[in-house]
């Protein structure tokens, strides 16, 4: 196989832009045109991978080789195109969006914030496509080291701190427990390449039982942007950061490069067989279901918008996780289009906070009583995203939840059902009545003497655009819900 260099452009466009950006700092215009042209064309280097793929094709370049079996490497699979499809077409529309948020709030630092946003990025499609652990490894600490200044941007108390217990949580779990196992599993395996398919995995059946057990708990609590509890309580102190960030970091860069890469390492390091061996399909799927749960309580608890959508990250998350757990191939398919899913409505999700904070300047759920007759777009925008999540009919959760509650049943797994349909209600519960009090509830006297209205169109027409694709996805689910079920076969 000849090959493809498209991969290393791919990643290499949002580096370049990230360049241009800095380049450009003094002329807002030009700098936020350099921000459009790289997510563009990262998204169409993608794109035109995506035919060969869905055809069945593996696509690969190899940077550069440091041993045998040990090399930085790129690949363009099936489960690759999930993820770099859905982030570099949100990059597009979050251009905009940031450009009309940051505008609007006269923030300080632009430049800092594009240049970041963009190498936030180059990370997140580099874990995309890499073809190794040791890739992967490394595009995550790149991750976490681009989106520290993004946290950290207001430069105040606040945003410091969230930062350093971002930063710590994310380092510190990866380099005490990612690479040890990393190190381990190549001294058994004498690789860390992914295998070809998720059945076998790399790690030989001579190898201890426990050994393994041992590693592949070492990974699944090392990649902790994957927000499993109880290593999860910096992603909602990442809230400090502007709403594009949170964006960012809750729908698209950060939290998916955790689940993906923990969902990768599971199917490509261990496999499917060797999961299913072990037993250790299940006690995952529970251990994260109680994420599932406790995520959705506490969120049902706070009155900080974004604070609840950061809790609902938290526990959207793990939706993904326990569809792989279950080791079914419908339940595998329904957690890997939950990426997708999730992607869109998430996003949708903080752009509407963050149209709200600007529009009328409210971030408390308590605040926003008869909010939605005066800004229409974006609580239904709102309301479209989070019947998604709920994981109700026509939205894209709604496949993703079928499956995994199909795939459940396939597993004979009546508690894990239980858990789905648990969780779901408790989804309904904080996300209705935001909805129902923006359109219904009555509004404060203020707010009734001075009427509210739609934030500037740059923020208002992307999260009609993401909301429409929730919507979309769950009518059309084909490009994603094809590459999900390539995966399994």
């Amino acid at each position: 196989m000849q090959p493809d260099i498209r991969l290393l452009f791919a990643i290499l466009a949002p580096l370049a832009g990230a360049g241009l950006v800095m380049a450009t700092g003094k002329r807002p215009n030009v700098r936020e045109a350099c921000s459009f042209l790289a997510a563009v064309t990262t998204f169409g280097i993608i794109a035109s991978l995506l035919p060969a793929v869905l055809h069945g094709e593996t696509l690969r370049f190899t940077v550069f080789e440091l041993l045998p079996g040990l090399s930085v490497s790129l690949r363009a699979d099936a489960l690759s195109m999930i993820f770099a499809v859905a982030a570099s077409f949100l990059w597009i529309l979050t251009v905009f969006y940031a450009a009309g948020y940051m505008r609007s709030l006269e923030e300080h630092a632009q430049t800092r914030f594009n240049t970041c946003f963009a190498l936030a990025l180059f990370g997140a499609i580099g874990c995309a496509f890499s073809d190794n652990l040791l890739t992967l490894y490394l595009f995550y600490e790149i991750v976490s080291i681009c989106t520290y200044p993004l946290v950290a941007h207001h430069q105040d108390e606040e945003g410091y701190a969230g930062a350093r217990k971002y930063i710590t949580y994310l380092t510190t779990t990866a380099k005490g427990l990612i690479l040890p196992a990393m190190a381990l599993i190549y001294v058994l395996s004498g690789t860390l390449d992914f295998a070809s398919n998720i059945h076998t995995g790399i790690i030989p059946v001579s190898v201890h039982n426990g050994v393994i057990t041992g590693l592949y708990i070492c990974c699944l609590l090392g990649f902790a942007k994957n927000g499993i509890m109880p290593l999860h309580s910096w992603l909602p102190s990442a809230m400090v950061a502007p709403t594009p960030v949170s964006a960012l970091l809750h729908a698209v860069a950060v939290v998916k490069v955790g689940v993906f890469s923990t969902v990768r390492v599971m199917l490509y390091v261990f496999g499917v067989d060797t999961m299913d061996r072990l037993n250790l399909g299940l006690p995952t799927a529970y251990f994260v279901s109680i994420t599932i749960l406790v995520g959705s309580i506490v969120a049902l608890s706070k009155n900080n918008l974004k604070a609840r959508l950061a809790y609902s990250t938290v526990s959207q998350l793990s939706y993904i996780i326990l569809g792989v757990a279950l080791l079914t191939p419908t339940a595998i398919a329904g957690g890997l289009f939950h990426i997708a899913a999730h992607a869109f409505a998430k996003i949708t999700l903080f752009f509407c906070a963050g149209a709200i904070y600007v529009a009328a300047h409210k971030k408390n759920i308590s605040e926003l009583n008869g909010l939605g007759r005066a800004m229409p777009f974006t609580f239904g925008a709102f309301g479209l995203a989070a019947l998604s999540m709920i994981g109700a009919p026509p939205v894209g959760g709604f496949i993703s939840k079928l499956y995994m509650l199909v795939g459940a049943l396939d597993a004979k797994s009546i508690g894990i059902v239980v858990v789905l349909i648990s969780s779901t209600v408790l989804n309904a519960a904080y996300f209705a009545p935001i909805v129902y009090q923006g359109f219904f509830g009555k509004p404060s006297a203020e707010d009734a003497h001075h009427p509210h209205h739609e934030a500037p169109l740059a923020m208002v027409i992307p999260l009609c655009l993401t909301a429409l694709i929730s919507v979309l996805i769950g009518f059309f689910p084909d490009v994603f819900l094809n590459l999900a079920q390539a995966v399994v076969k």
